[in-house]
């Protein structure tokens, strides 16, 4: 009877795994009480792409404001210095006080800054983005149950083929360790379907929020900088504005 105490450890290792990703979809669940309003620009691009979308999305505002020149060969140089929001001034910090710096590393240090860690914190307090930890929890929850199916799987195999170890027909014990194994594979189809919704940045609420956005995006300048808010930098039309973007991404590489 050895095969039960396998079958026990393989119910014990489902098990566990299976209520760990239940306890983390019902979460995650539970912080999908977005409010309805209209999304900024600043809060579309950070649904949409982040910290860095944001910044992205700042640069290329004040470019098109003339107050930002962004150059071909992928330097940034301030023309007006006096920002009009706490992000366009974290922007215009970070270029530094000779008023001149490479655009990447300007990025990055916008996208750290203390003005858009409020944004993300006053969007998850409002339900339209996903908490920073709960992405993992959810991804870490998915992963164990994966590992138990494949235990469940060990388990079964190895009381199979251990000689003698039953009386009963192989099949029978088969089936037993079927159940654990159909447990697993039935929670990660579920979450599959119900977790998979989620993006890395916004909750299906922030999403739902996003896609009106894009659908009424309106026209000119306003419609410009949504697209390039929703869809990054892939969606600016300048060709000079273009490639002072794509000469930071190579050079930044080099």
């Amino acid at each position: 009877m050895f095969w039960v105490l396998l079958l026990l450890l393989a119910w014990a290792v489902a098990g566990t795994a299976c209520t760990r990703l239940c306890l983390a979809a019902v979460h995650s669940a539970a912080a999908d009480t977005g409010r309805e309003h209209d999304l900024t620009l600043y809060e579309a691009a950070f649904l949409s792409g982040g910290p860095r979308r944001v910044a992205e999305l700042t640069l290329v505002s004040m470019a098109r404001q003339r107050r930002l020149l962004l150059a071909r060969t992928g330097w940034a140089t301030v023309v007006d210095p006096r920002g009009r929001d706490d992000i366009e001034r974290s922007v215009i910090g970070a270029i530094g006080p000779e008023g001149q710096s490479r655009i990447e590393p300007v990025r990055d240090a916008a996208a750290g800054a203390e003005a858009v860690g409020t944004l993300a914190e006053r969007l998850v307090r409002a339900g339209l983005a996903v908490p920073a930890g709960a992405r993992t929890n959810i991804a870490a929850a998915v992963r164990q149950v994966q590992f138990a199916a494949a235990v469940v799987l060990a388990l079964g195999a190895t009381a199979l083929l251990l000689p003698g170890a039953s009386d009963l027909p192989r099949h029978l014990v088969a089936l037993w360790f079927g159940l654990p194994l159909t447990l697993t594979l039935s929670c990660l189809a579920i979450a599959r379907v119900e977790i998979h919704p989620y993006s890395r940045w916004a909750s299906p609420a922030g999403q739902r929020l996003l896609t009106a956005l894009t659908r009424h995006r309106g026209a000119g300048d306003r419609a410009y900088l949504t697209t390039v808010a929703v869809h990054g930098i892939r969606a600016i039309g300048e060709p000079d504005l273009r490639a002072a973007f794509e000469h930071r991404e190579q050079a930044w590489r080099d």
